[in-house]
């Protein structure tokens, strides 16, 4: 059994970003954005309330204080402040996961601060301690990182999480995003590397390289063009293996 997650109510206001109703039938845990990258209390709560209704996970997509750069900009902040801002957006999604019916059910860094937390032990212990403030739940980052260090060295649940949708560097880290080979962009491949990290634990960077990796769940990104599509090929490929998509949250 793997999970299937994807970022979610990445819309704001009158703008809207993906299918999140179409996603929400492939995936089985919803990253929700929290208001601090993208999403606000009317998205978040409608999100989550469709979440609830499908069974499906939800997870606060926490992130620096960023609308304007989507998150996407690395922001030297104030330990103590990104803890604070870290749970404040973990209890927003809450109230408005409460109010459908379910609750937040783990926390997964989002954009640039997700990649800051690989090797920035401060930012990484920050998370944590925002996290762990709120309560006990698992925390999504790339194998190997400091932010799962830190999660299991608080005694939080590490949950291991590999991309469909996102070139590797040799170093088994995601390459920026403006530089070529960051972004898969067919359906077959997305396919063929989820495949290939279910059934092998494997995959292969942008130089060739074949990483070994064990994981948790895949993330399929909502923003990346032709995202249904490459969640619905995943999701049929993944149960013709009989690689049955599951919620690694059980309760």
């Amino acid at each position: 059994m793997i999970d299937l997650n994807s970022d979610l109510g990445e819309g704001f206001g009158i703008w809207r970003l993906g299918d999140d109703d179409a996603l929400l039938e492939v995936v089985t845990s919803a990253n929700v954005a929290c208001g601090f990258h993208a999403g606000d209390p009317s998205t978040m709560r409608s999100v989550c309330a469709r979440a609830a209704e499908r069974g499906v996970a939800v997870g606060a997509q926490v992130s620096y204080r960023d609308l304007a750069g989507f998150g996407r900009r690395f922001i030297d902040a104030d330990p103590r402040e990104l803890a604070d801002e870290v749970l404040y957006q973990i209890g927003a999604l809450d109230a408005c996961a409460r109010a459908a019916g379910t609750s937040v059910s783990y926390v997964k860094p989002h954009g640039a601060l997700y990649n800051a937390t690989v090797h920035h032990q401060v930012q990484a212990a920050a998370v944590v301690d925002g996290v762990r403030a709120f309560g006990p739940l698992p925390v999504l980052g790339l194998p190997g990182s400091l932010l799962l260090a830190e999660a299991e060295r608080a005694g939080l649940r590490p949950v291991r999480e590999a991309f469909a949708d996102r070139g590797y560097t040799p170093d088994g880290v995601l390459v920026p995003r403006n530089r070529d080979g960051a972004l898969l962009r067919d359906t077959d491949a997305v396919v063929d590397r989820v495949l290939g990290i279910a059934r092998d634990g494997r995959l292969t960077a942008v130089d060739g390289t074949v990483l070994t990796v064990e994981i948790d769940s895949v993330c399929l990104h909502g923003d990346t063009p032709g995202a249904v599509g490459h969640a619905r090929a995943v999701r049929h490929a993944l149960t013709e293996a009989g690689l049955t998509p599951g919620r690694f949250v059980t309760a």
